[in-house]
Parts: structure tokens; sequence; C-alpha cells
């Protein structure tokens, strides 16, 4: 038994593969190019000795949800892929109902492997499409075109009974017109899931750097909101609601992994610059792999794992990211179970004025953040959290 509030919402591997054919300037994720070809092989040693140690340190698990994110997975061979899934397989066990999602890079190149990627054990595809105008897609160095995009859309289709695609929004220049027109035709490809985000300037990247050289500009916060309107009343209208703040989905369709993470279940991270959660005893755990690609491989091949830093979370960091994962969730938090990591409940006062507030909704089994809440959410898990 694995006693901790949440140990019905599953047990997901999440593996890392940080290579990249170029740097998006947009990007801070843990992603490398090299212009050399990467030794797969070598990787997957590593990775199968990774999986080894995680699954000697919290046996007898069963996944319920395996995410390939980068990086780019989709530069990875189907071979490698596979490999990865039996060595997850005969470490844990892998529930045949299980979700696989592999992030894919919609060029025509890599489309071409969706097959054997369905071959390896892939069920679920996860498009970077980014955008649907050719201009937009240069200035966000993306690699595709709006046709080839689409193609690999098409393939995906006729392959995988699920899959979904993600773009970003409050791109520079851009209105809430143009924004609604490419939404309704991203919609007329997506078959049961978006993820819609909203662009940001994150710190260490090329487009903040040429933000602050004024090179840049994004929309106000006026037409940021205007931006957000329209993607929650065009999704919901189509049948697509979001259920989190930046995904939208069918009823059913919701990406589990994704769900796993927001309803603070346990998960192992692999790879470098992979994140977990394990739950060992009544202790959670939050692991950090080494990030450097080749630091790590080589930190693995001597010690067996590449993992870097530990904390055993205590009751009131764990609140905090139950809240803080959750409240994203349209269908919110039980705050039982908040008061089952912390031993105490929600700030009462703070709950009430959030609620006279429109921002949050309590019927004593939910807490949740309510429409006009949304844009505002990191103000309200604050309030909540403190």
């Amino acid at each position: 038994m694995i006693d901790h509030p949440t140990r019905d919402v599953g047990f997901g591997v999440y593996v890392h593969w940080p290579f990249c054919a170029s740097k998006c300037p947009y990007c801070d994720f843990n992603s490398h190019v090299r212009h050399q070809p990467v030794d797969q092989e070598r990787f997957l040693a590593a990775f199968r000795r990774e999986i080894a140690h995680m699954a000697a340190r919290i046996p007898g698990r069963t996944v319920t949800s395996i995410f390939f994110g980068g990086g780019t997975p989709s530069l990875m061979r189907p071979q490698t892929v596979g490999a990865i899934l039996d060595a997850i397989g005969g470490a844990w066990g892998i529930d045949p109902k299980a979700e696989v999602t592999l992030e894919a890079n919609p060029t025509s190149v890599e489309a071409e492997r969706f097959r054997g990627y369905r071959t390896a054990g892939i069920n679920r595809v996860s498009l970077g499409v980014q955008a649907l105008n050719d201009p937009d897609l240069k200035r966000l160095g993306r690699m595709h075109s709006v046709e080839e995009a689409l193609g690999a859309v098409k393939i995906a289709a006729s392959i995988f009974e699920r899959y979904s695609f993600d773009l970003i929004y409050a791109r520079p220049g851009q209105t809430p017109h143009e924004w609604g027109e490419e939404l309704e035709q991203a919609i007329s490809h997506a078959v049961e899931h978006l993820s819609l985000y909203q662009l940001t300037i994150e710190p260490g990247t090329w487009f903040q750097r040429l933000y602050d050289a004024g090179k840049i500009t994004v929309p106000d916060e006026e037409t940021g909101r205007a931006l957000y309107d329209i993607t929650q009343e065009t999704c919901a209208k189509h049948g697509l609601p979001a259920y989190e703040i930046s995904n939208h989905a069918r009823p059913g369709a919701e990406s589990r992994h994704n769900l796993l993470y927001w309803r603070y279940g346990e998960y192992a991270g692999i790879g470098p610059g992979a994140h977990g959660r394990l739950v060992t005893g009544n202790a959670r755990l939050a692991t950090a792999t080494e990030k450097h690609p080749e630091t790590w491989l080589e930190l693995v091949e001597r010690e067996g794992h590449g993992v870097v830093d530990e904390e055993v979370l205590t009751s009131e960091a764990e609140g905090d990211e139950f809240l803080l994962m959750g409240l994203r969730l349209k269908e919110g938090v039980d705050p039982r179970r908040f008061e089952a990591f912390t031993g105490r409940t929600i700030n009462q006062r703070r709950l009430r004025i959030l609620e006279e507030e429109g921002l949050v909704r309590h019927d004593g089994s939910r807490l949740a953040v309510t429409p006009k809440g949304f844009p505002v959410l990191n103000a309200v898990i604050a309030e909540l959290a403190a």
C-alpha cells in the first residue's frame, strides 16, 4: 500500500530526450543542439540504468501513463523508443490501458516515423505546430511550414486514435481577429485535444534579448485578455472546453499523463533534466537529474543514475504543490486532501473573500477556480496557499 492522499491518481513515467535540431527563440526548456549524431545506443543504455535505479527505489508500481518530452523526442529512432518502453515494462509493469505519449515536431521527415512509433508502443502523439501561418512560424524559429504541419496532423490522424497539437498565441503583433480565425482553422483539424499557450517572454531566451532591445513587442494586457477570452469561447463552442487553463479537450479525451501531474500523483523523471515526485513510505521526494546531456550520461554510467537534487518535501510544501497543480484544473481539488497533506484546513477567511469576489467556488467537497478567476490564477493560488 502506498499511503499518500493522492495514491489513487496513478503512477507515471516521464522520459526526457534533450536534443533538438535547433533552439527556438522563445524556449527555456532543457533542450540542446548537437551538430554531430547523438549516440542513441549509449543514451539508451543510460536510460535503462536510470529506470532500473528508480524501480529499485519505488518497486511494485503499475505504470498508468508514460510521456516522452523534450527537446524533440521525435528525433529518436522508433527502436530506441521501443527499447525504453520495454525497460519501463520490465521495471514496473504497464497497465494495458496506459496512455503512452510522444511529443513530435511536424516536419515531413519525422512524420514518416509515426508508424514506427505506433509499432513501438506509442498510442498518442502531441505535435508542436505552434502557429498556422508561415511568417509567424519563421519568427518562432520553427523549421516546418503550415503545409508540413497539417500534413503531419493528417498522418497522425491516420495512425493514432489519439493525438493533440500545440499552438502559441499572443504572438508579436497578433490581433484578436487573426487569432480567432487561426483557432477556427486549428479546431477543424483537431479531433479531441488542443494545447493553447499564451506566449510569455522567458528569462535567458533569445526572445527576452529581442524584447529588452525593443525589437519585438507582445500584446498589452487588454489585448492578451481578449485573446484569452476568444480562446475559451471558441473552443467551448466547438465542444473542446478547457479542462485546464491552457488545455482543451472533448470530455474523456483529456491528457491522462498531464492529469496525473495536476492531480498530484506520483511519477518518475528519467533522462537529463527530468523532475520526479516519488513516494517512499509517508514521504514525498522531489527529484531532479543533471541537465547537461553528456554530463548526465557520464554520471549514470558511473553512479547508475543522474539524480543531482533530491528533497524530502515538508507537509506545507506538499500542500502548496497540491494547490498549485490542482487549481489549474477546471475540476479543482478536494480540500480534504489538502488537509491530509498539511494537517490544517485552507484559511476560511481568505476563501470566503475569494468566493465573494467570484474568483473561486467551494461546495465543501470541491474547491475550484471560476472562469473569472482563471485570468488571475497565480494571485488566487498565492492567497489560498498563504
